[in-house]
């Protein structure tokens, strides 16, 4: 196969064909010279050279455009690459900086009973909206609307209703200085119903360790992976999600530490990496395909097992500390510094290894393997992701890290901490900046002493309580600041009819998608500038913003390209027209000031946000500026007390009744949430179609399946009334795959209906995207055609 790109400018006319599905065998090596081929591809397909080129060289550098893709950091003191991005960091940069543009004359030439039969991947790929666009009762089709008359139809709405049936939802990508802004409209409209995309993913995280450590944010910096005996990976696919976390992990390794992967499925970027700007990786890749090792160890445990394994490592290290007092346990640090120790260790000195070993489908040895690594680290860093932030009992499994970390002092020291990684580019600033739907007391009295408004004190709804309050028709206006809602939630069917229920919907979008074709009764699409696009239409003149990373890291990311169209407005200045349409031109609020000059933003984040003193000087500096960090900085701990609690929660796992599997969720590798890049998923061997359940062939067997057949897929979920019922999502193909046992993986967000809306983790109601009950039904027709002698030699090798 050539590995010159293939370069195509236009968009794509055909929609998905899922009998286009061709499955290979899974990759064993992330990146390597593929990886550079296809960023290129994609950037040049869809932007040219000259945008991709003036895009990408700035792409992470200091005083250039922060990627809108992951929120994994950059160094603080150390060079930077000359290319300081992934090829999904150039995915979602050639997303943003193609030069197709959606028109008015597209949208009269596309009925939205049309649009709504397109999938995420055919909408996404037509283009940049080029202006605003209404949908009005009636209508079939989105027609021009000007920003004065779009903002007027937005305050009228707002103005006829209860501040408390708004909803102000915010994305992932929003920067710093909108999300400020937005979250201080929603209060000065009288509603903290701000929903946001982190209740969806990593509000788990934040639910475990603010109780716990004082703070919901990772605690330790990128240089600690230089110092770290023992680096865990648990639960999470940096080769797609977070692939610059992989150059940082085999430096790691490089160096001496151990590298240990925790995961129901072998992906490709937990095995090996070929590094694409390294002569001896892109060698590698050509000659074998191959690359360095990334985890010394992989650990193939079942979904929701997490908890169980964790539990079994404190009871592990509690036994050798045990066996030779003062040299596991970090006595001084305990001692000191936590609380609740006595009632942990009374709880880990008994171990049921039967009930660990089912519930984690590891054997005993390879634990305690693992066990002696931690026994003889000095330091030692758990990463994690949505593998264990999206089940029932993710609060506790996290607790349970956080046991182990304290166990060995692993906080505040180099080469230790706590590493929650984050998947949007600010979803950590957006956090920050106040959008929470459940502020804390401080936050509110500081935005009502700076502008003289009263917040409200109410809590508002989370997405998930969002989405119950659509079903039960108490929302009359949706506002979206980025993001595709009706695909991120679960429960789809349930959201979908919903939000066709409400008033007016509002997105503020850079190209159309799903939650633009299941809109309220009325909707508005407000198109906005992304963060490569140069924004120097001010009177203070061009602007920048500012983002955080997953490791409290404050920078900021200025635009070089030139827009797609002059009727684009940035966020900020949609959110200024927004409140002088609703709130009024003569508002205690200097809207206009800020949107003409976001010096002015960061002026009030400054009094306002701990930890933001001389907002405008520090992030001009070379390399922006590091929020405190207490566990970190000073092995303090913010909580009630004043130490880190130490927890005790029962063994909880997930087990699927007869004739059912536990499915998760999981990514393409050419996918960002809910952004389709293409269909080619390479490192799993999946392309060309996306309805497919990844299944252990044994379990195939068991069930009486076929590799390749076609079925329909059940869910079954039991409430809290003990009622059980059931989601549909229909056509699928099962792929033998080698995933754990017991256990099965399905696309999101097609797989997300299978998710009911009470699915959801305990304390951080996030949904229960990885711990889903399902079955299969046989379609009535028969399995595809007999598979090529390739494809049944393939078969072969997953078995």
């Amino acid at each position: 196969m050539s590995l010159l790109p293939r370069i195509r400018r236009s968009a794509p006319v055909a929609d998905i064909d899922e009998d286009d599905l061709r499955v290979g065998e899974p990759e064993t090596s992330a990146a390597g010279l593929k990886a550079v081929s296809v960023a290129l591809e994609r950037g040049i397909s869809q932007a040219g050279v000259t945008r991709t080129v003036r895009a990408m060289t700035s792409l992470n550098h200091r005083g250039g455009t922060d990627c809108p893709g992951c929120a994994w950091p950059e160094s603080i003191t150390g060079p930077r690459k000359p290319a300081e991005f992934c090829e999904n960091g150039a995915k979602a940069v050639a997303e943003e900086s193609t030069t197709r543009t959606v028109t008015p004359e597209w949208w009269a030439a596309h009925p939205i009973r049309e649009l709504r039969d397109k999938t995420e991947y055919w909408l996404g790929n037509q283009g940049r909206i080029t202006e605003p666009v209404v949908l009005r009762p009636g209508d079939e089709h989105y027609s021009p609307i000007g920003w004065r008359e779009a903002f007027a139809l937005m305050a009228e709405h707002v103005n006829a209703t209860s501040p408390d049936r708004c909803v102000f939802y915010t994305s992932g990508r929003t920067a710093n200085e909108t999300a400020f802004m937005y979250q201080l409209l929603a209060r000065s409209i009288g509603t903290n119903n701000l929903p946001d995309c982190s209740n969806m993913c990593h509000e788990s995280s934040g639910s475990a360790m603010t109780p716990t450590i004082g703070i919901g944010k990772g605690t330790v910096s990128l240089e600690d992976f230089e110092h770290a005996d023992v680096i865990l990976v648990v639960g999470q696919n940096p080769g797609t999600n977070h692939p610059r976390m992989l150059s940082t992990l085999t430096d790691a390794r490089r160096r001496g530490a151990h590298v240990v992967a925790v995961n129901p499925l072998p992906e490709a970027g937990l095995l090996n990496f070929a590094d694409p700007q390294s002569p001896t990786g892109i060698a590698k890749s050509l000659v074998d395909g191959g690359g360095e090792t990334v985890a010394d160890d992989f650990l193939q445990i079942k979904v929701g097992g997490d908890l169980a394994l964790f539990q079994a490592l404190g009871h592990l290290l509690l036994r050798a500390e045990e066996a030779a007092p003062g040299t596991v346990v970090d006595r001084e640090f305990v001692e000191s510094s936590t609380e609740g120790f006595e009632s942990y260790a009374a709880a880990r000195a008994d171990l049921d290894w039967e009930a660990t070993e089912r519930a984690t489908g590891l054997r005993r040895d390879q634990i305690e393997r693992l066990a002696t690594r931690l026994v003889h680290s000095e330091g030692t860093i758990i990463c994690w992701a949505l593998g264990l932030t999206q089940q029932p009992h993710s609060v506790d499994t996290l607790r349970e890290i956080v046991n182990v970390l304290l166990v060995q002092g692993n906080f505040g020291k180099p080469g230790a901490g706590a590493c929650p990684v984050r998947g949007h580019s600010n979803v950590q600033g957006d956090r920050t900046m106040g959008i929470w739907e459940k502020p804390v007391p401080a936050l509110l009295d500081g935005l009502d002493d700076e502008f003289g408004i009263s917040s409200p004190r109410e809590h508002g709804y989370d997405s998930t309580e969002t989405l119950e309050a659509f079903e039960r028709g108490d929302v009359d206006v949706f506002v979206s600041m980025g993001g595709n809602f009706a695909k991120a939630c679960s429960d789809t069917d349930v959201l979908e009819k919903g939000m066709q229920r409400t008033g007016l919907t509002v997105h503020v979008s850079t190209k159309p998608n799903r939650s633009h074709v299941v809109h309220g009764q009325t909707s508005l699409i407000l198109p906005t500038l992304g963060r490569t696009d140069r924004d120097d239409r001010h009177p203070g003149g061009a602007q920048f913003v500012s983002v955080e990373d997953s490791m409290s890291v404050i920078r900021s990311s200025t635009g070089r390209l030139e827009p797609v169209s002059e009727q684009l407005l940035s966020e900020p200045q949609i959110v200024a027209g927004m409140a002088e349409a609703i709130l009024g031109h003569h508002h205690e609020v200097g809207w206009r000031a800020m949107a003409d000059d976001y010096d002015v933003i960061r002026d009030h984040i400054a009094r306002v946000i701990p930890g933001f003193t001389d907002y405008n000087r520090r992030v001009r500096q070379k390399s922006g500026f590091v929020l405190p960090n207490p566990p970190r900085d000073t092995r303090s701990f913010a909580t009630a007390s004043g130490r880190a609690h130490f927890t005790v929660a029962p063994l909880e796992w997930l087990e699927a009744p007869a004739g059912h599997l536990i499915l998760q969720t999981v990514r393409s590798h050419d996918q960002y949430n809910t952004t389709y890049y293409g269909l080619d998923d390479r490192y799993r061997g999946i392309s060309g179609g996306r309805r497919v359940i990844l299944v252990n062939p044994d379990d195939l067997v068991d069930l009486g399946f076929q590799d390749r057949q076609l079925v329909d897929v059940v869910s079954v979920f039991t409430g809290s009334d003990g009622a059980t019922t059931e989601r549909r999502a229909d056509e699928f193909r099962l792929v033998s795959y080698p995933t754990a046992r017991g256990c099965c993986a399905a696309y999101f967000p097609e797989a997300n209906n299978l998710v009911h809306r009470e699915n959801v983790a305990r304390e951080s109601n996030t949904p229960g995207f990885k711990a889903v009950t399902v079955r299969f039904e046989p379609r009535p027709s028969a399995p595809r055609s007999s598979p090529s002698a390739s494809e049944a030699s393939t078969a072969a090798g997953r078995a």
